[in-house]
């Protein structure tokens, strides 16, 4: 397997490619090549070809969720590039209208529009993405220390009242035959009930590594119980980005030494 991080809300000195506060990766597993998320807007496009990445016959997009930093993207894609066999794969609350502070922060683009421009593939159950690739579906709540908090307002079914409290949220598990690995999105569903479910789904709870956003930003009892959650299981692969603070990456970094950055450019080979 080979992850290409083509956008990330941060770029790597002498690595010259665009950054935005958003997130898209280009996995490449056996003979099946996907996208997970497409970032804020179209400059993963450009840093796929500053990459010698060609993204016009991709599989797969799998979204994470549907805020517009990982889904803003999409349009872009589209007017790009003629795709027919193209399978997109969500949750089927990423494609509500999702609104904070009177913005829209969810999909720009309609169901009938994904529908007219791709196999549009909405699950809350998992999903197989590619030979050793699943999309988790809809994440339990497994643990007592990550309460699902709102953001903002909603349209989906499954919320209570009006508020999002991100149902859709979801990531991809990786399996080896030494264990798995977890690659997320905004892990707004928490990055330990995303492990957890993960385990579930596979039968095995040898966790590896993780890449990806962990929504954590401030320092207190659920990074100090994340912390400890991650040494309680051997994890020592973490590669935290995105919607994870400075100030939470050091502490992981105290106790579970980090040995890469992430940024846009970056390729990892599990």
């Amino acid at each position: 397997m080979k992850l290409t991080v083509l956008v990330d809300n941060h770029t790597s000195i002498d690595h010259y490619y665009l950054g935005e506060p958003g997130l898209c990766y280009y996995i490449e597993d056996e003979d099946s090549r996907f996208l997970l998320d497409t970032g804020y807007s179209d400059i993963y496009i450009e840093n796929a070809r500053r990459l010698g990445i060609d993204l016009s016959d991709i599989d797969t997009i799998v979204l994470s969720h549907g805020h517009n930093d990982h889904t803003g993207g999409l349009p872009a894609y589209f007017e790009h590039f003629d795709n027919p066999g193209l399978k997109i794969i969500a949750h089927p609350e990423a494609l509500s209208e999702k609104q904070f502070d009177g913005e829209n922060i969810g999909m720009t683009l309609s169901e009938m529009t994904l529908l007219e421009n791709s196999q549009l593939i909405l699950t809350k159950a998992p999903y197989k993405v590619s030979p050793n690739f699943t999309f988790l579906g809809e994440i339990p709540q497994l643990t007592d220390f990550e309460p699902r908090k709102a953001i903002g307002t909603t349209t989906a079914e499954n919320s209570e009242g009006e508020s999002d409290f991100l149902f859709d949220d979801s990531a991809l598990v990786y399996t080896t035959p030494e264990g798995i690995y977890i690659v997320t999105g905004c892990s707004h569903s928490g990055i330990c009930n995303i492990v957890e479910h993960a385990k579930r789904v596979t039968g095995d709870s040898r966790v590896l590594g993780i890449i990806g956003g962990f929504h954590l930003f401030k320092l207190g009892e659920q990074v100090d119980q994340t912390i400890q959650y991650f040494k309680d299981n051997h994890i020592k692969s973490l590669l935290p980005c995105h919607c994870t603070s400075f100030r939470v990456r050091a502490a992981i970094h105290q106790e579970v030494p980090l040995k890469r950055e992430v940024g846009v450019g970056l390729t990892l080979e599990w």
